[in-house]
Parts: C-alpha cells; sequence; structure tokens
C-alpha cells in the first residue's frame, strides 16, 4: 500500500527544495566573494605597509615603530638582502628566505609576489603564514633585496569564521522566511485545488448549479474555466436527455396506442373471418382494411428505422443530376389523393423544366413527401405551393401551406425526435411518430444542404430547402 503523501506537503517540500537550493548556491557564492574581498585586503593592506618601510630608507627608529605597531596587529615583515638574508630586525639566528629561480626572476624584475601562504614565517618560525615580497631598488634601478610582510593565517582565519558566523545566521533567517512563504504558498495554491475538488464531489452528486469564480492568471484559473464550460454542457446535456426522456415516454405511449388499434382491428377482423361471420363482401372489405392498418404499422417501424440509420451514419447516399419536375411529379401524384382528402391543392410552380437536382433520387423524394405530408396535415381547405429557383451553385426549394402556421417555440422543438407540434392531431394518419421532420433534417444535412422554416399562425408555414450543385471533393 502507497504511504500518501498531501498535496500541500508536496508543494511545501517542492518550494523549499527549490528556495534552499538556491539560498545555498547564494550563500556558497557569497561566502567565496567574501574570503576573495578579505584575501584583497590583506593584500592591499600589506603593500601600503610595505611602501611605508621602503619610505622610511632603513631609519632604524621609524622601522623600530613600525615594528611596534605590526606586532600589535600581528604582522611581521622583514627587510632582506640580494641573497635573501635577514638584514632587519637583527636576529640572534642568521635567517634566510630560500626564493625559487622564477620568484626570484620575478622580484629582480621589479614586481611583487603576490599573496601566497607558506609553512614558515618571516624569522624561519614553524607557522603557516601569509605572505608577499616587495622588491627593494636603489636609485639606480639595480636590485638590492626585498622587503617580506607576513601575517599568520589562523589570525586570517578569525575573519574568516565571523564572516562565516554572518553567512550562517542569514543562511538560518532566509530560511525561516523561506518556510512560511512555502506554506503559505502551498495554502494559497491548494486552496484553490480545493475549491474545483469540491466543485466536482458535488457535480458527482448531481448538483449542476455550480460557477466558479476566476480570472485568467495561470492555468488553475483557465482550469476553472474549463470547468465552468463543462459544468454548463453538462447542464445543458442533461436538460436535453431529460427533454429526450420526456420525448421517448410520449412516443412510447402514442406507439402503443398507434399499433394497439391497427393490431385489436385486424385481431378483431381476423376473428371474424375465423368464424365465418362476414360474407363476401364484408371479407373484401375486412382485407383491405387489414391491409391499411398493416401499412400504418410498416411505416411507423420504417420511419423508426430510417432516423437510427441515419443518426448511426448507415445511410450511404447515391447522388445524381436529375431533373426537378420528374421527382415533384411522382411525390406529388402519390399524395394527391391524400391532400384532396382534406379538401387542399397541391400547386407546383410553372416554369421549372430546366432546374435539377444533385441528390440521392429516392432520399430527395422522401424529403418531399414528408414535408407535404406534414403541410397536408396542418392545412385544410387550402393550398400548399410548390416552387424552386436555380443557380450555378445551389438549388433552393420552396414549399408553403396555407395552413395553422406554428409558434416562435414550435418551430424551435420541431427537429426534435418523438415532438409533435399538434398534440390533439397525434392519432392522424400523416404524424403518428413525430419523426417526419427530424429525418428530413438529416437528410437534408447528409446532402450538405440546409433547411429553414418560417411561420406565422393562422396563415401557414414556409419550409426551404438549399442543396449545392458542386460536387465535394470526396464526390469527385
Amino acid at each position: 500500500m502507497k504511504m500518501r503523501f498531501p498535496y500541500i506537503y508536496q508543494l511545501i517540500v517542492s518550494f523549499l527544495l527549490v528556495i534552499l537550493t538556491i539560498l545555498i548556491i547564494t550563500a556558497a557564492s557569497l561566502f567565496h566573494f567574501g574570503r576573495t574581498q578579505l584575501l584583497d585586503k590583506v593584500q592591499d593592506n600589506f603593500f601600503h605597509y610595505a611602501e611605508l618601510i621602503e619610505e622610511a630608507e632603513g631609519d632604524p627608529e621609524k622601522l623600530d615603530s613600525y615594528n611596534q605597531i605590526f606586532e600589535d596587529q600581528h604582522i611581521k615583515y622583514g627587510i632582506f638582502d640580494r641573497e635573501g638574508m635577514l638584514k632587519y630586525p637583527r636576529t640572534v639566528n642568521n635567517v634566510q628566505v630560500r626564493l625559487s629561480e622564477e620568484e626570484e626572476t620575478t622580484l629582480r624584475e621589479g614586481d611583487a609576489l603576490l599573496l601566497q601562504i607558506e609553512t614558515n614565517d618571516l624569522r624561519g618560525n614553524n607557522e603557516e603564514t601569509a605572505l608577499i615580497y616587495v622588491p627593494v631598488l636603489n636609485e639606480n634601478g639595480s636590485y638590492e633585496g626585498f622587503i617580506g610582510i607576513g601575517r599568520p593565517v589562523s589570525h586570517i582565519e578569525v575573519q574568516m569564521d565571523e564572516l562565516k558566523q554572518n553567512m550562517f545566521r542569514a543562511f538560518l533567517f532566509s530560511t525561516v522566511i523561506a518556510v512560511m512563504i512555502s506554506i503559505l504558498l502551498s495554502y494559497y495554491l491548494v486552496k484553490r485545488v480545493n475549491r474545483l475538488s469540491k466543485a466536482s464531489r458535488k457535480v458527482a452528486t448531481g448538483d449542476y448549479d455550480i460557477y466558479i469564480d476566476h480570472s485568467n492568471r495561470d492555468e488553475i484559473d483557465r482550469l476553472s474555466a474549463d470547468f465552468n464550460k463543462m459544468i454548463k454542457a453538462l447542464k445543458e446535456w442533461r436538460r436535453e436527455v431529460l427533454h429526450l426522456e420526456d420525448l421517448r415516454k410520449s412516443f412510447m405511449q402514442d406507439v402503443a396506442h398507434e399499433m394497439r388499434t391497427p393490431l385489436t382491428t385486424i385481431n378483431g377482423l381476423l376473428e371474424g373471418l375465423e368464424y365465418g361471420v362476414f360474407n363476401d363482401q364484408q371479407e373484401l372489405r375486412s382485407i383491405q382494411l387489414m391491409r391499411k392498418e398493416t401499412t400504418r404499422l410498416i411505416r411507423l417501424v420504417n420511419e423508426n428505422l430510417d432516423y437510427e440509420n441515419i443518426q448511426s451514419n448507415q445511410i450511404i447516399l447515391k447522388k445524381n443530376y436529375f431533373p426537378l419536375n420528374e421527382a415533384l411529379a411522382e411525390t406529388t401524384e402519390q399524395l394527391r389523393g391524400v391532400a384532396e382528402d382534406s379538401n387542399n391543392e397541391i400547386i407546383i410552380k410553372e416554369g421549372m423544366e430546366d432546374i435539377t437536382v444533385y441528390a440521392d433520387f429516392d432520399r430527395f423524394k422522401q424529403i418531399i413527401v414528408n414535408l407535404l405530408k406534414n403541410a397536408i396535415q396542418f392545412t385544410t381547405d387550402g393550398k400548399i405551393f410548390i416552387e424552386a429557383i436555380q443557380t450555378q451553385e445551389i438549388t433552393k426549394i420552396t414549399i408553403a401551406d396555407t395552413g395553422v402556421g406554428m409558434t416562435e417555440e414550435e418551430m424551435e422543438n420541431i427537429w426534435d425526435r418523438y415532438y409533435k407540434a399538434d398534440v390533439s392531431r397525434k392519432n392522424t394518419k400523416y404524424g403518428e411518430s413525430g419523426l417526419g421532420l427530424p429525418i428530413v433534417k438529416q437528410l437534408v444535412e447528409l446532402h450538405d444542404g440546409d433547411i429553414k422554416v418560417t411561420s406565422e399562425l393562422g396563415k401557414g408555414t414556409t419550409f426551404t430547402i438549399i442543396f449545392p450543385r458542386v460536387k465535394t471533393k470526396e464526390e469527385t
């Protein structure tokens, strides 16, 4: 089992590691810089002291006074001849500084030897010392010896220790501040993440009335914005699902009613035929009635199958150019008797002989049939007009009726599956499924076309369909 490590602690550790790494690098750099500055200062002081000693020009009183001052600072100096023998101050033992050939050459050329660490001091004592050597030249510029100035490394390290202590105190203080900043930043970030987490849990319980305030500062704000978009989409999806569920229930009730009526009729007629209760004329009428009711059932099933096939992209269109009048003639002839039952007249505008449509012929007829059936269903003692125009890019067909018309709300919903604009007519033989117009819209979109509707209550409805006449790249 993996050990849990809360996100806030992960952030705190991450911030601390970053800040401490920066502090350590900064402290090391500052310490190195401070150490270099200290050694440079020591070296500069030594050169200054060497100038004072050289200016004394061997005056014993001045040299003795310098010697006393330097001793108080634990600084030792000496004046040496060309062989490195100590000339001043005098000591019991002869003291000689042995230089390498390279160092001696540097001094003879008039250049000083910069600060270096040696194991012995200028008096020959075994003590680690920081030393410089400055050449002594006469008036003619000839090399006569050198001045050596040194100080025990232990006394320099005291200053180094003070620098280390100051750096450590600054590092400790910075670490405390870093911990506080890390905790505050982590708490701030985790608080924003927890807000998202809390909102997600509410959504998981079905609460979609949530909005997370945000700006546009960083990724968390963008995540909050995406979260709000997701909630809005889920809310709309849920509303749509509930709407479709209501329509589905209504549809199932309608289908049950529509199927029960013809099935009951067919069953009764079959029972009458079985027991021979009908005469010859009644038998023929019974068979015709059963065929009529069976046709209704087949139409209901086919419309549902069509819709599902379109939704699942199982419809394959066979597009061709064909005369519009040919398709309209077949369609109107098929529905003319139905229109006359409602005392309606289908009128096709003249002058459309040269208009062609680029579409699947059978599916085009299905579109026109469904639209005409819809017009007939909602029109009584009226007219249904069909007209079309054509350009190089499109064929536009208009089907207008003088029927009852629709409200704005009805026009928004007519493309929904199972929706019926007039529930009082839901039992008519033309509008039992509520799938006619949704099928029309799906088929038009499969043709890369467009369909629009305008309507006015009491005056009628107009459907406008646009079919492209240009082949797509896939078709060519």
